[in-house]
């Protein structure tokens, strides 16, 4: 079974420049990615702001739906899954999890490491043809010692939850410095997706082992999104073969967010 599966920082439904709504735009943008499966981080499940700003005529104008954003962009041909995170007075964000198979439960779980930057782990059991596969949105903190026990919740939570079934981790890692992948890939078993169609040096590859070293991987760059430098979002997997794997590059996708989205396609193993 093949599964086509996308990751995106949403930056709230607004641009990276001047703030400019731009949820109509993602919604068709996202439809481009043709995913059956779409991770989402930084989505409003409500924004009061703009609701006791306009009336219901005029939020179609400035480009902001009347229901939440994950709903919005759910259609006729997904379901969706919602994780609350942050809570503030006007309204909250949280992931979000997309799907075209049915969504047999979801749980969202508390991984805020300190009280100013609240962070959620959305778990999500999709009912697919080849059997259950475990999904986790993902969104780690600023910080890099709060990424660390982040990333220990992660695992502990996978670990307990999955049932050695096939699991589908994405999101916003915020782990520009790659630290973090090893401890996921030792702990989980999953690899990257482009571990997986990233070309390598058999004789770089050869001097790292005689160095006891592990071989160089890199995930891809996606932030900022304008010009790409740091490598923030990721998908890894496990019982999934990498059949290709992309960023989502353009003048486009640079004035929706300030992340790029990262699309991939899937082969269960």
């Amino acid at each position: 079974m093949k599964i086509r599966v996308a990751t995106y920082n949403i930056h709230k439904g607004v641009s990276s420049l001047r703030s400019t709504p731009r949820v109509i735009a993602l919604k068709k943008a996202i439809a481009e990615f043709h995913a059956d499966v779409v991770f989402l981080q930084e989505v409003q499940g409500r924004h009061d702001r703009f609701h006791a700003r306009y009336g219901k005529e005029e939020l179609a104008h400035h480009h902001w739906p009347e229901e939440a954003q994950h709903e919005y962009f759910t259609g006729e041909a997904h379901h969706s899954a919602y994780g609350m995170n942050a809570v503030y007075d006007h309204g909250h964000h949280g992931n979000a999890l997309l799907s075209a198979f049915p969504i047999e439960n979801s749980h969202n779980h508390d991984i805020s490491d300190h009280a100013y930057e609240q962070r959620g782990i959305l778990h999500c059991v999709l009912e697919t043809t080849a059997g259950p596969v475990h999904c986790y949105v993902v969104h780690l903190g600023l910080f890099e010692s709060g990424r660390g026990r982040q990333t220990a919740a992660l695992i502990d939570h996978v670990n307990t939850s999955s049932h050695g079934e096939p699991v589908i981790i994405a999101g916003d890692f915020n782990d520009w410095r790659n630290t973090l992948s090893d401890r996921l890939r030792n702990a989980l078993g999953v690899v990257e997706v482009f571990d997986e169609i990233t070309p390598r040096s058999p004789m770089g590859d050869m001097v790292r082992s005689w160095a006891g070293r592990q071989p160089r991987l890199a995930p891809a760059r996606t932030f900022p999104a304008m010009l790409p430098w740091f490598r923030l979002d990721r998908i890894y997997v496990r019982g999934f073969k990498v059949d290709n794997a992309q960023v989502m590059h353009g003048p486009l996708w640079a004035k929706l967010s300030d992340h790029a989205p990262i699309v991939a396609e899937l082969q269960l193993s």
